[in-house]
């Protein structure tokens, strides 16, 4: 075939132009030129970045050694009130006749019809016809300790049980008895028998543990059984007023109802601490939950596989905060310490010679931060341990060896039936706003009037307190107040200790005499 050359030449021009554009439109990424030409695509995107770790390791070690626990107790049957309700089982005669009304509540309180139908939860039933079958009161949350059988939850999830079940990770059910609980820290200690060796856990060291720290909370929400939620510890020493000895790990990971007595994990699978109280207005999770710290729950567990129960030292004093004011007033460089109110009679502290306006400092060498935490010493300790107990007294340190008791179940104090009147001339402390008598057993000074605008006032004492004592000096008449104002100003002191007895119970307050 023969082709012109001026046809050639425009043929090979065309030709070329086609396989510049291609080329530039493969480099530059345009989809297909022509019909029937598959689109050239650009790459997806892809970060080559470190990768955070997950939690699915911990988990899945952790999670055989969590268990759900099923409380149920015996519940009495109602009053009798004298009807028969033999014939009235589901306690519906008394409604009134309107079909709608009792379906509603037939499906409200769980009755079924004739032919099995129906709701099935009776909770809300008045009278349950096999009362000897105990019926579910609590559920929560707990956790292996030991491969034969021991297991830690809360006081609060058993303290009204009388049978205890526990539901493994794969969905068995154990029984399982109580050993002992603890409510002063709200621990309790299970015991499942006869099934073979279990998956357990070990506490960890939780004064290792740094707000920040990763944290996985395993547990029984709502019943819906074990689930994992995951956050940081966000603080440490919280105080929730929950015990003598809160010393709570606050942690962000969601915690609800039903997680109560699980454990929290760090990252190498050990518990730091157990979920056991939520701050919540609406009862759901808001991000703050409160752990028993491993430490305190390690000891405790302990004493309850051990007796049963726990066996705290006892000092035998009440203690109250060391203000700013009543560290100025005492001579003491910090706020830190247990002030003694007052030393009970028959307590080893007062035996040993504490006394009422000493500040406890340390014992056995650590140093007392607090009243918590002179609380948390003593209770770690045995009864009838001896320990140095450090106080500032008079103006320096002292020590005294004291013999611990035993921690009584409850700390009533003996009441006095004491109502002093007051005589009829009162005396006033005019540079504290104080309007005082004196008592009628001769003993401190009764205040019968506060100025509102007063340091007193401000400070909370009111009409009827007694001031029994001032910089540990007894007070039986304004004179002795006045004296010890005029040596604290000589000493360089802003204020002074004030003894205060109200309702058989003391405290002390200080206050400002740079007035005087």
């Amino acid at each position: 075939m023969n082709i012109a050359p001026h046809s050639y030449s425009v043929t090979r021009k065309r030709l070329m132009a086609a396989v510049a554009s291609i080329a530039v439109a493969g480099a530059i990424g345009v989809g297909a030129l022509t019909s029937g030409t598959s689109p050239v695509l650009a790459d997806a995107v892809r970060i080559e970045a470190p990768q955070v770790p997950g939690f699915a390791d911990v988990v899945e070690r952790v999670s055989p050694a969590v268990v759900s626990v099923k409380v149920k107790a015996k519940i009495e049957p109602a009053a009798d009130d004298g009807s028969d309700q033999s014939d009235d089982p589901d306690g519906m005669n008394n409604m009134p006749d309107n079909p709608q009304l009792r379906r509603f509540f037939k499906e409200f309180r769980g009755f079924g019809d004739q032919n099995g139908q129906g709701g099935g939860n009776r909770r809300f039933s008045h009278r349950d016809h096999n009362n000897d079958q105990p019926r579910p009161v609590a559920q929560g949350s707990g956790f292996f300790i030991s491969d034969d059988g021991y297991l830690v939850t809360n006081n609060h999830v058993v303290s009204e049980g009388s049978a205890f079940t526990v539901v493994m990770n794969d969905g068995k059910e154990l029984d399982a008895k109580l050993i002992g609980t603890d409510p002063r820290t709200d621990l309790a200690v299970l015991k499942v028998d006869g099934v073979g060796k279990f998956t357990y856990v070990d506490f960890a060291d939780d004064s290792k543990v740094r707000v920040g720290d990763w944290v996985v909370a395993v547990g029984n929400p709502f019943g819906l059984g074990g689930t994992v939620t995951a956050g940081i510890v966000s603080a440490r020493g919280r105080d929730i007023g929950a015990g003598p000895y809160d010393d709570f790990i606050q942690i962000d990971a969601s915690v609800n109802r039903g997680n109560s007595g699980g454990p929290t994990f760090n990252l190498n699978g050990q518990v730091v601490g157990i979920n056991t109280a939520i701050f919540s207005p609406s009862g759901g999770s808001v991000g703050i939950a409160f752990d028993i710290p491993a430490s305190t729950a390690k000891q405790v567990v302990q004493d309850l596989m051990k007796s049963g129960s726990v066996q705290r030292g006892w000092l035998g004093v009440e203690i109250q905060p060391v203000t700013s004011d009543i560290a100025e007033s005492l001579g003491l460089k910090s706020n830190n310490g247990a002030l003694v109110s007052s030393a009970q009679d028959d307590g080893p502290g007062k035996k040993a010679g504490i006394a009422a306006g000493d500040v406890i400092t340390q014992v056995d060498g650590k140093d007392v931060a607090s009243p918590k935490e002179l609380a948390r010493l003593i209770g770690a300790y045995s009864p009838g341990k001896s320990v140095d107990v450090t106080v500032w007294r008079d103006g320096k340190s002292q020590t005294v060896k004291v013999d611990l008791g035993t921690l009584p179940s409850s700390n009533k104090q003996a009441s006095v039936d004491q109502q002093p009147a007051a005589p009829a001339k009162p005396d006033t402390l005019a540079d504290l706003g104080l309007t005082v008598t004196k008592s009628e057993n001769g003993k401190g000074l009764v205040v019968t009037d506060v100025d509102p605008d007063s340091d007193a006032a401000d400070r909370g004492i009111q009409p009827g307190d007694v001031i029994t004592a001032v910089n540990s000096t007894e007070v039986n008449g304004t004179d002795d107040v006045t004296k010890a104002m005029t040596e604290a100003v000589k000493s360089g002191r802003k204020a002074v200790l004030m003894q205060i007895t109200r309702d058989d119970a003391n405290r002390f307050v200080a206050l400002p005499v740079a007035k005087g």
